[in-house]
């Protein structure tokens, strides 16, 4: 089985950053898209970027674009998640998640079609 771990999250005021990294322990890692999701207490788990297989082709959500971008190490199986100028809203507990094969699917930000996810990691942003 795929096992991934999430880590980085923490609290940090309004402004500030954090890097969220995502280890996997498949070695097929670098054939697949990744995404990161995030989801906040009585709300749907919600799409925040996705990444292709290479590095050049990547996708946000309108909410996050212009302060986080994502990005992978293929050789260390790991998908990070840059998170700047953060927001009181970021708050949420962020999950990577592996998508299909190579590219992410024209609806990246649906749930559903994702395999395997991490257990999660905390972001709490103070006012």
């Amino acid at each position: 089985q795929v096992q991934m771990v999430e880590s980085g999250g923490g609290l940090v005021q309004a402004g500030g950053s954090l890097r969220l990294s995502c280890t996997a322990s498949d070695l097929t890692f670098a054939n697949y898209a990744m995404a990161w999701f995030r989801q906040v207490p009585g709300k749907e788990r919600e799409g925040v970027s996705c990444i292709s297989w290479r590095v050049g082709n990547t996708y946000y959500a309108d909410s996050v674009k212009g302060r986080f971008t994502i990005s992978r190490d293929n050789a260390k199986n790991t998908l990070y998640l840059q998170m700047n100028s953060l927001k009181p809203e970021d708050t949420a507990m962020y999950y990577c998640a592996r998508g299909r094969p190579y590219h992410c699917s024209a609806s990246w930000d649906n749930q559903t079609p994702y395999t395997y996810w991490g257990q999660g990691t905390q972001v709490t942003v103070s006012s």
